[in-house]
């Protein structure tokens, strides 16, 4: 499922404009990706949680030479499964 099948999913689901059921995705994908930014977690429980890692810096091979390169330390996006997704899945 890509963001258009999303879209048409949401749009379907809540008896919302393709455009209405857009903008409610792009609404969502910003204010969690602002909450991230700020160093939040955003919880919605049941389905999971996303949260921002740190991941140091380490030494790393490129393939193609084999050569030793430094990887900086940054900042990761995580997301973990609630118990009702992890459920509904199996």
């Amino acid at each position: 499922m890509n963001k258009g099948d999303l879209v048409v999913a949401i749009a379907k689901q809540t008896d919302l404009s393709k455009s209405g059921a857009e903008a409610v995705v792009n609404a969502f994908v910003s204010t969690v990706t602002g909450a991230l930014k700020k160093g939040e977690k955003v919880t919605l429980t049941g389905f999971g949680t996303f949260s921002v890692s740190r991941r140091g810096a380490r030494t790393a091979r490129n393939p193609r030479t084999g050569e030793a390169i430094q990887v900086k330390a940054s900042k990761v996006p995580r997301f973990k499964a609630g118990a009702r997704l992890k459920g509904a899945v199996k």
